[in-house]
């Protein structure tokens, strides 16, 4: 390999400057791009209701938290919080439980039907979700579980479990089969081999699929606005009914959505270290 001449590591400076020059100026404007909604939703939040419909928008003004107290005083957003809590933390734990060993069984056993049940996993992971929401209001209804905590779960289940299966999947195929066959040749049964190493390996695939299943279910609204009713009801539908015919509570709708985006933050940073050696599918130790 030849020496980089004088010339030529001038022009390799001068590009590298000139491809900086670019990149960190797009970035800042994605950044923005990206922090501006939130940053409008928490400056709005605190503005009075004068404020908020000024034209132009102000950007000085004396914050005030009566869009908070409202919000937690005169609707139940302390019980929309409550119900969305339960249907992602239920949701998620039984997301897991399904996903984890069905994304082994199809990437490690040989079993009949697998690849046509692999293909109905596929399918309704692709299925459109509006071609779901009269079958499931139908069932739950002659069930009764409308209105209901585990009628919510179970409609967030058609939808997550799929993903997370397909998510496991990758992560089991990506680790290398030999830390089974050594621990069977330690005298390990499949059942101890998955609990006590494959698992442990695909943690960071277990906590993306956690962390996407709990955002999903968190963020549901398009069942949740048909299944739910005046007993259960998530924070997605509370946020739903600030938005009224006579006027729109612009400033509790932007208060409630700040404590909404909470747990998911909350979530997100416990979540990072393992979503981070999550996404490299499977790095072994």
């Amino acid at each position: 390999m030849r020496p980089l001449t004088s010339s030529s590591a001038s022009v390799c400076r001068r590009r590298v400057r000139w491809q900086s020059l670019i990149a960190y100026p797009a970035l800042v404007v994605i950044l923005l791009t990206w922090t501006f909604p939130l940053v409008w939703v928490l400056v709005t939040s605190v503005k009075h209701r004068t404020d908020i419909f000024t034209a132009p928008p102000t950007i000085f003004f004396k914050p005030t938290l009566s869009n908070y107290i409202f919000a937690l005083t005169a609707r139940p957003v302390l019980a929309n919080l409550r119900d969305s809590l339960i249907i992602a933390t239920a949701a998620t734990l039984i997301t897991l439980a399904v996903a984890v060993p069905a994304g082994y069984a199809y990437a490690r056993l040989r079993f009949p039907l697998r690849r046509q049940l692999s293909f109905l996993v596929l399918f309704m992971q692709m299925m459109p979700l509006l071609g779901l929401i009269v079958p499931f209001f139908l069932m739950l209804t002659w069930l009764r579980w409308t209105d209901t905590y585990h009628g919510l779960v179970l409609v967030n289940l058609s939808v997550m479990i799929p993903t997370a299966t397909w998510l496991m999947i990758t992560f089991f195929q990506d680790l290398p089969p030999e830390m089974e066959e050594a621990a069977a040749i330690d005298g390990a049964s499949r059942w101890q081999t998955f609990l006590h190493v494959m698992v442990p390996q695909a943690a960071g695939g277990a906590a993306v699929a956690a962390t996407l299943a709990f955002l999903t279910a968190w963020n549901e609204f398009l069942f949740a606005v048909i299944v739910s009713g005046s007993r259960v009801r998530p924070i997605t539908v509370g946020l739903y009914g600030f938005l009224q015919f006579e006027e729109s509570l612009w400033g509790p709708l932007m208060a409630t959505a700040v404590m909404a985006m909470g747990p998911v933050i909350l979530v997100s940073i416990l979540a990072q270290r393992h979503l981070i050696r999550g996404l490299t599918l499977g790095a072994v130790r």
